[in-house]
């Protein structure tokens, strides 16, 4: 995907998070879209869009694609660091709490 450069934040950056369920996809977007960006030097936006995997092409995979514009690569560096340690927190959160993850882990260890 090949996009013109935005003058006003030449910096741009796209993360593509593959979930396992719209769901879980769905959730970490709305956790995230709560915090705003704390500077008018960065831009950023989410969207869910399928899976471009032609392995994953019949699952129920979605991924998390946030793009993010920026005045000058250490603002956005500092973004997106940001946004990583937020995401690794919902992940971890989804890992221990989630009833979907629950059931597929227990699904995936050996009976005892």
């Amino acid at each position: 995907m090949t996009t013109a450069i935005d003058p006003d934040f030449p910096c741009a950056l796209t993360i593509d998070v593959p979930f396992p369920t719209p769901r879980l996809a769905s959730t970490a977007l709305q956790a995230l879209q709560v915090d705003k960006e704390l500077s008018a030097l960065v831009s950023r936006t989410f969207t869910l869009v399928p899976s471009q995997d032609t392995a994953d092409a019949n699952s129920d995979v979605q991924v998390l694609r946030t793009h993010y514009k920026a005045t000058t690569n250490r603002m956005l560096r500092v973004a997106v660091n940001s946004f990583m340690e937020s995401l690794s927190l919902i992940i971890e959160v989804m890992a221990e709490l989630d009833e979907d993850v629950l059931a597929a882990r227990a699904q995936d260890e050996p009976a005892q």
